[in-house]
C-alpha cells in the first residue's frame, strides 16, 4: 500500500529585524519583470507616449521661468533659467516618483497580493527603478540645453564628481522608497493619511530649493529649516556637478544621509511586519 511522506518545514517566528533581503535577491527577474510593466502601463493608449517625459519638465520649467523668474524675480545663482529649472525639475520629479509610486503599495496591490506569495518589497523596488528610466530619459532633455549653454560659456559642470550622480539616486532613491512604504504601511489602517500625501509633496518641493538656489535666502532661521531639508543636500550637490553652482555644507549632508537610512531602515522593518496582516484591514 502507498504510503504518503509529508515534509513539514518548522522556522523561527519572525522577528522584526527580520528583513527579508536573501528572499528579495532570489526574485530579482521578478523586480525587472515589475519594473518593465509598470513602465509600459504608464503610457498604455496614449498618443503621445513616452514623449510625455519631455513634454511634462519642459512646460512645468517654462511656467516656472515666467512665474519665478520674471513675475517673482528670482536669480538662479548666473544659471540660465531654463537650464536651471529644468536640472533642478527633473531630479525632483525622480525623487517625488519614488515616494509617490510606493505610498499606495498594499492598497494599489491588495488584490494582486492576496493571489500569491513573493516578497512584497519587489513591488516597491520596481517602482524606484522605474522612476530611474523616466529620469534617465528626462535627463536626455537637459544634456542637451547643458550641452548648448556650455558651448556657450554659460555654465562649468564638476566633470571629475559627474559620476556622483549615481549615488546621488541612490540616496533620494532609498530616501523616496523609505517615506513611501512607511507611508503605504500606515494608510492601510489610517486611509486619511493618502489624501495628505500630494499636499504634502507640494510643501516639501517649496521647502526644497528646486525653483530657486540658496544663495538667495537670507541668514535666520528658515534658511536653517531649509538646510535641514533632507533632499536639500542632494538637490544642491547635483546642480553643483551638472552646472558649477551649489551651497554644500557638511551638516547638511549628514542631516539627510542619517535621515535615509533611518527610514529606509524603519520602513523595511514596518512594511515586512505589515504584510503578514494588512489583508484583514486593506
Amino acid at each position: 500500500m502507498y504510503e504518503r511522506k509529508y515534509h513539514k518545514h518548522i522556522s523561527a517566528r519572525h522577528n522584526w529585524f527580520d528583513l527579508k533581503l536573501n528572499e528579495v535577491w532570489q526574485y530579482r527577474d521578478l523586480i525587472f519583470l515589475f519594473t518593465q510593466k509598470n513602465f509600459t502601463v504608464s503610457y498604455k493608449q496614449t498618443i503621445l507616449g513616452p514623449l510625455w517625459l519631455f513634454i511634462n519638465p519642459l512646460l512645468t520649467s517654462v511656467m516656472y521661468m515666467v512665474v519665478f523668474g520674471n513675475i517673482a524675480k528670482l536669480g538662479t545663482d548666473g544659471i540660465p533659467q531654463l537650464l536651471f529649472y529644468l536640472s533642478g525639475n527633473a531630479l525632483w520629479s525622480y525623487f517625488a516618483s519614488c515616494l509617490n509610486g510606493n505610498a499606495a503599495t498594499f492598497t494599489s496591490n491588495a488584490r494582486l497580493f492576496g493571489k500569491v506569495y513573493f516578497p512584497r518589497l519587489t513591488v516597491p523596488i520596481s517602482n524606484v527603478l522605474c522612476s530611474v528610466i523616466r529620469f534617465g530619459i528626462q535627463m536626455l532633455l537637459v544634456v542637451i540645453l547643458l550641452g548648448y549653454y556650455i558651448w556657450k560659456g554659460a555654465v562649468s559642470p564638476h566633470w571629475e564628481a559627474l559620476l556622483l550622480i549615481f549615488l546621488l539616486l541612490l540616496w533620494l532613491g532609498c530616501m523616496g522608497m523609505g517615506v513611501g512604504i512607511l507611508i503605504s504601511s500606515v494608510t492601510t489602517k489610517y486611509r486619511d493619511l493618502s489624501v495628505l500625501v500630494g499636499f504634502g509633496m507640494s510643501l516639501w518641493m517649496y521647502g526644497t530649493p528646486v525653483v530657486y538656489p540658496m544663495s538667495i535666502l537670507p541668514e535666520g532661521i528658515l534658511k536653517k529649516i531649509i538646510l535641514l531639508n533632507p533632499v536639500t543636500a542632494p538637490m544642491e550637490m547635483f546642480r553643483y556637478i551638472l552646472l558649477g553652482e551649489g551651497n554644500i555644507l557638511p551638516v547638511s549632508i549628514g542631516v539627510s544621509l542619517l535621515f535615509t537610512i533611518l527610514v529606509m531602515l524603519g520602513g523595511i522593518v514596518v512594511f515586512n511586519k505589515v504584510e503578514r496582516t494588512f489583508m484583514d484591514t486593506v
